[in-house]
């Protein structure tokens, strides 16, 4: 009997799970709340100036490479349209229903099977599966904060967003612009203001560490980091051989060359300037706190040159209208309050049961190889298990499903299931101090 599976997202990890499926014999049904593929590269969700951060060749899927002509970084629309070239070559379309948002889906625990419901066009829909792949991503719910004052400012016509809410930068032509955080898509979107609005201000409550796509302007970054040289250089869960020699007695040989690369990027942006004071004063090591940021073209010059402000280790304590006031007392006009401030990493549609057989009391995934909950029968998570390397990531994932649910796979015991899961979840707490998306992994 062919098995029935239900995928919830129609992004890498979605796209990939249904290809790798459907190719073993499985009747695949993809739901994607969004009038077109992509997730987080999808037009809605795009802001002016996104990019990968990884460079063409790492960031495609195995059996499907970039057109020819791309750039070494694509732009968030070549991205989305790799996505539908995709769709198109492996002849998913017909599995694959936009504009659907899965509005609950409920397990059968006698059955063993799945009932999803969906809405699509006013139109509510039902139907059940033997197995349901939630690959709705880490980056599905924007977070925007709640501040004091907020009404006064929307009153008198401010808007305040979330990053990827922000379409168009002729929106704020004229206007003051003030970015919250001091990740990817903040400085990414307040490089892109500069210029057009009447000012831009970045407000960071915690400067960290941005990579240059070219160190020096000559070496590209993937031939220092995203190497076997550049990996050991970050602790893994289990350290072997040379990796393990690496981060004990030869730590000092590590530091050294973490130190070297460090420097580089400080001279490269000049962070001590004082122009610019933006050195995290921190160790290059932090970057594994799952906040690995590449450089926005220009951005430091943009600062030192006075064109961008940035406002370091503090935060917006109220609003008012026109403007911000900080945690240092410091008012600063604003008409646009952009807030490159994370997402909720959440499952609206599974019950609250579920979710609390599947995570753990700090609403960690707990999963099985960061796929498989251990207490949940027929459900898995594809793109949870994410990295640097996160379209890559969810294709393993789906060859790893695909083989456990052909039963090509013998799984250890329940027992040893969820030691594995605890030590990689206090693993990741210890080496992110607890920064870390919810079954997050950025490098290696």
């Amino acid at each position: 009997m062919t098995r029935t599976i239900a995928i919830i997202g129609a992004g890498f990890g979605g796209l990939s799970t249904a290809k790798v499926f459907r190719e073993f014999g499985f009747d695949v049904t993809v739901y994607e709340k969004d009038s077109e593929v992509g997730g987080v590269w999808s037009t809605s969700r795009r802001y002016p100036g996104l990019t990968t951060q990884n460079v063409r060749s790492t960031y495609a899927l195995t059996d499907y490479p970039y057109p020819k002509g791309y750039p070494e970084w694509p732009s968030g629309q070549q991205v989305q349209e790799y996505l539908e070239g995709y769709v198109n070559h492996f002849n998913l379309r017909d599995c694959i229903n936009l504009n659907t948002e899965v509005t609950h889906a409920s397990l059968d625990e006698q059955a063993g099977s799945w009932t999803v419901e969906t809405m699509s066009g006013g139109a509510a829909t039902s139907r059940t599966f033997d197995f349901l792949v939630v690959c709705n991503g880490i980056f599905s719910d924007p977070a925007v904060p709640t501040f004091a004052g907020q009404d006064a400012f929307l009153a008198a016509g401010g808007r305040i967003m979330h990053t990827v809410d922000f379409h168009d930068v002729n929106d704020v032509r004229g206007k003051n612009v003030v970015v919250v955080g001091f990740g990817k898509s903040s400085c990414d979107v307040a490089n892109a203001t500069v210029g057009i609005s009447a000012s831009t201000t970045v407000i960071a409550r915690t400067i960290i560490w941005k990579i240059p796509k070219k160190f020096k302007n000559v070496l590209n970054y993937k031939m220092l980091l995203l190497t076997r040289m550049g990996e050991a250089l970050f602790p893994y869960i289990e350290l072997k051989g040379f990796e393990k020699w690496f981060h004990s007695g030869g730590n000092k040989v590590r530091e050294s060359m973490l130190g070297s690369v460090q420097s580089v990027v400080t001279g490269q942006f000049s962070l001590d300037d004082p122009k610019v004071n933006l050195n995290p004063h921190n160790s290059l090591e932090t970057i594994t706190r799952s906040t690995v940021s590449l450089a926005s073209d220009g951005f430091f010059d943009k600062v030192k040159s006075g064109q961008l402000t940035v406002k370091r280790e503090c935060e917006i304590t109220g609003l008012a209208a026109g403007q911000v006031t900080l945690s240092t007392g410091e008012t600063i006009p604003a008409d646009y309050v952009i807030c490159g401030t994370g997402f909720h990493q959440r499952v609206p549609f599974l019950d609250d049961a579920i979710l609390d057989r599947v995570t753990d009391d700090r609403g960690n995934f707990a999963l099985y190889r960061q796929l498989l909950p251990v207490d949940v029968p027929n459900l898995a998570f594809n793109g949870y298990n994410s990295s640097f390397f996160s379209q890559l990531n969810c294709e393993i994932g789906a060859l790893w499903l695909a083989a456990y649910l052909l039963g090509d796979l013998t799984l250890p015991s329940k027992q040893e299931q969820i030691d594995h899961i605890t030590r990689r979840l206090a693993w990741m707490e210890r080496r992110t101090e607890g920064k870390h998306a919810r079954g997050t992994n950025i490098i290696p």
